[in-house]
């Protein structure tokens, strides 16, 4: 009727051209009725007669304090930062408590449900997260805020926050420790005196999602608990915790440094079976091994806090450096020794008129013409050296004799004569390098049986 009203009134005020008759510049269609949104109380205000009463004040104000219970739905446990020490989690917050003045009379004892829109006009407690960096409530697609209001009075409101708060970690055991981390949560006005915060059914109060992973950690176990906080200048308060323990995963630090460690480590002893004039071959080796540790400890420590004591893997890793180094050391010693060696061999030959060879010595070497001494002579004075026989010795190493006539003294001025015989010369150097193919993997099997009995 309203369109065919509003119609009629347009085809009426088309010119007639036979009437001279003005007509006035309004007509019904500019015509609004009164709307009913924009009423400054609504239906469910007037029911919870939201402006006869001052929600700036706690229910039952002056009076005992008032019960608050609070129970926690985990959804995420989204990080764990060893670097920040803290972690991230997605929780759905909810309160209990009574608020007389909210009580409504209802035939079918229903509840209503609102939005975050009343919410902001009621008492609500002032909750916030102990120790927090940052927190937010989500506001995808609306805010996540949820008012339940009972007839009694009873109020259930909750929330979807998620929180990043601070962790305390000792990682003296790292990577093979365990953690426990702690969200708290309590009132930031009310005194224990004006609230009372509780757990609403204790320990059952906390519930997990059970597809909550981590990639570095498995969750072992959430449990709650209450204490109470005092502050100097405002009194106690009621704090509730949310306590739970995480167990690192250890495999992924086995595959990215343990292995490789120890792979380097094993490399290194790969120069004891190298000779030890192949001077190429073995420096080059137990510098990259060096430099390789070195890389894998920088690694290590650039993703983790600057500590002042130290870490399971420092200890690790750090071991397994000295045993590298060590390799590079013993081929230093080893090339050393030779050296000093053979300084020792050539000032022998120089100070002996005659050095007849090394090895057996020739028939030239036993003419008793050329010598003076038939060969059973020769052999016998021979058979006075260390080890008795010519050749290998008994311990392995690698004996050389040389023949010589040693010159005692002039015989013409002390009626001392020349005594030909053998002088045993030792050449052991190998020996560092055999007692380190022995000794270098026997210590490394050691260690790495006590480190792994205390760490694991």
């Amino acid at each position: 009727m309203r369109y065919q009203l509003s119609h009629s009134c347009i085809l009426n005020l088309q010119p007639n051209p036979k009437k001279t008759t003005s007509f006035p510049h309004y007509s019904p269609i500019l015509k609004r009725g009164p709307d009913m949104t924009k009423s400054p109380m609504t239906k469910s205000e007037q029911l919870l007669r939201i402006d006869d009463h001052d929600f700036t004040m706690r229910p039952a104000f002056g009076g005992p304090p008032i019960p608050v219970g609070v129970d926690v739905q985990v959804e995420s446990l989204d990080t764990i930062s060893e670097v920040d020490m803290d972690f991230t989690m997605t929780l759905y917050l909810r309160h209990y408590w009574k608020d007389e003045r909210l009580s409504f009379t209802s035939t079918n004892n229903q509840s209503m449900t609102f939005d975050s829109r009343l919410a902001k006009k009621i008492w609500v407690p002032d909750m916030f997260f102990v120790h927090s960096k940052r927190s937010f409530i989500h506001d995808t697609t609306t805010d996540n805020v949820m008012l339940r209001v009972y007839p009694d009075g009873n109020v259930l409101y909750s929330l979807r926050v998620t929180v990043t708060a601070m962790c305390n970690m000792d990682l003296s055991r790292f990577p093979l420790d365990t953690q426990t981390c702690s969200l708290e949560i309590e009132s930031y006005a009310y005194t224990d005196d004006d609230l009372m915060l509780y757990w609403k059914k204790g320990n059952e109060s906390l519930n997990t999602d059970e597809r909550i992973s981590l990639s570095q950690f498995l969750i072992q176990k959430f449990h709650t608990t209450t204490k109470l906080a005092f502050y100097s200048s405002t009194g106690w308060y009621n704090r509730l915790y949310i306590h739970f323990t995480l167990r690192r995963h250890v495999f992924f630090f086995l595959l990215q440094t343990y292995f490789p460690a120890t792979l380097m480590v094993m490399l290194s002893w790969v120069s004891f079976w190298i000779d030890r004039r192949a001077v190429p071959a073995r420096v080059p080796l137990g510098i990259t091994t060096v430099l390789t540790m070195s890389t894998i400890i920088t690694g290590v420590n650039a993703s983790m806090p600057r500590v002042s004591y130290i870490k399971a893997v420092d200890i690790y890793l750090w071991v397994s450096f000295v045993f590298v180094f060590l390799s590079v050391i013993e081929y230093a010693a080893v090339n050393y020794l030779s050296t000093v060696q053979e300084r020792k061999e050539r000032k022998l030959r120089e100070r002996l008129p005659c050095t007849c060879g090394i090895g057996n010595p020739d028939d030239a070497m036993c003419d008793p013409q050329i010598t003076g001494y038939t060969t059973m002579d020769v052999n016998s004075i021979g058979n006075y050296g260390t080890a008795g026989n010519y050749g290998m010795p008994e311990n392995g190493g690698r004996q050389e004799r040389m023949f010589a006539q040693v010159v005692l003294g002039d015989p013409q001025l002390t009626g001392q004569v020349k005594r030909p015989g053998y002088v045993n010369i030792w050449i052991d150097t190998h020996a560092i390098d055999k007692y380190s193919r022995m000794v270098f993997p026997g210590s490394y099997v050691l260690f790495n049986i006590i480190y792994w009995s205390i760490y694991s």
